[in-house]
Formats: C-alpha cells, sequence, structure tokens
C-alpha cells in the first residue's frame, strides 16, 4: 500500500506544472445569480397564481347543510334563573316578557 502512494506521489511529482487543476470555489460556480432570481421569482407568481385558483374553487363549491339535531332535552337544563331573565343571552325573547 505504501508503494501504491509513493507511485501517485512520484506521477504528481513527474506531471509537475503541465497538468496543474485550477480548484473552483462557490464563488467561480458557473451559475449565474440573476438567472437562479428570475428562476425562483418565476415559480412563486405560478404558486400564488396555483394558490388563488384552487382557493377560488373551494370556495365556490359552497358547503353543505346538515340537519338540525333533534330538540333533546336535556341539552338546556336550567336549574336557576338567569340574571337578565328567564331566555338566554342571545335567545329570542318571548313576548310575554
Amino acid at each position: 500500500m505504501a508503494t501504491a502512494m509513493a507511485r501517485s506521489g512520484l506521477r504528481s511529482l513527474a506531471a509537475g506544472a503541465k497538468n496543474v487543476t485550477k480548484r473552483n470555489f462557490s464563488a467561480s460556480a458557473r451559475h449565474d445569480d440573476a438567472y437562479e432570481a428570475a428562476k425562483w421569482e418565476k415559480i412563486t407568481y405560478a404558486g400564488i397564481v396555483s394558490c388563488t385558483a384552487l382557493a377560488a374553487y373551494n370556495l365556490s363549491k359552497g358547503h353543505p347543510h346538515h340537519e338540525e339535531p333533534p330538540p333533546y332535552p336535556y341539552l338546556h337544563i336550567r336549574n336557576k334563573e338567569f340574571p337578565w331573565g328567564p331566555d338566554g343571552l342571545f335567545e329570542v325573547k318571548d313576548s310575554e316578557h
């Protein structure tokens, strides 16, 4: 194993300055920042349009109306009077009062 490493080291020394590869950093990447910004701007606008269309479709469908539940007698048990009278605060008042 040591001989293989030595051989590869000798080969790289023999190549010397002929095959020097330049190391590219992220600042020298071949992507253009303006291209990326324009791409994401288009994606954002497409997302806004599609979400708006989906919301408009969902809101235009309406919603189902369910039947009224049966008037169970145990739902409105009142053991004492309310301070504002016999009817609930937000219920329709009787005409007798």
